[in-house]
């Protein structure tokens, strides 16, 4: 089985890079992962366009320009999630083969530490977005770099291998 099924064998066979995108893509992680980002993506649009509009009318002007520069970070950061979930349920649909999801063009990229937020004065539920937002991303990162640019189990050395030739070598010098 692979790293996103609920049971696991070891002896079954390794699984390709493209079987491992197969089944992650129909995998229950997948089907809570996309729901929470598309909720957060819909929860923080809604937000932006009402009452974070309302608080943004009462800050000072820096406060205004910091918290118009954190909600665009914030739309991109989740605009890229979305755009991440999007092509792994192409994949479940059978309208992307795996094979084209592994394309460098749709990973995630990783994200750069920000410093404390420019104001503060932002609203607290601004920063919680965020701060959600943050923590989903880096989670898909993580998933994202497991299955496509780590090595999958297939491609991988054997250690046990590896080590028994080392020591074979060692007793033929």
């Amino acid at each position: 089985m692979s790293m996103f099924s609920t049971m696991s064998s070891d002896a079954s066979p390794p699984m390709s890079r493209a079987a491992l995108v197969t089944d992650f893509a129909a995998s229950e992680l997948f089907d809570r992962t996309f729901r929470e980002g598309m909720e957060l993506v819909e929860e923080t649009a809604d937000y932006l366009d009402g009452e974070g509009r309302r608080e943004a009318k009462l800050l000072s002007r820096a406060g205004a320009l910091a918290y118009a520069g954190e909600s665009m970070k914030l739309t991109t950061r989740l605009m890229q999630i979305a755009s991440w979930l999007l092509v792994q349920r192409a994949v479940r649909e059978g309208d992307m083969s795996p094979d084209a999801a592994c394309d460098a063009r749709y990973r995630l990229a990783e994200r750069k530490p920000d410093a404390e937020p420019s104001s503060l004065e932002l609203p607290i539920a601004l920063v919680e977005y965020s701060v959600r937002a943050d923590r989903l991303h880096d989670r898909i990162v993580h998933l994202d770099r497991r299955m496509y640019l780590d090595e999958t189990p297939a491609e991988a050395s054997n250690p046990v291998q590896a080590q028994l030739g080392r020591l074979e070598a060692a007793f033929r010098s």
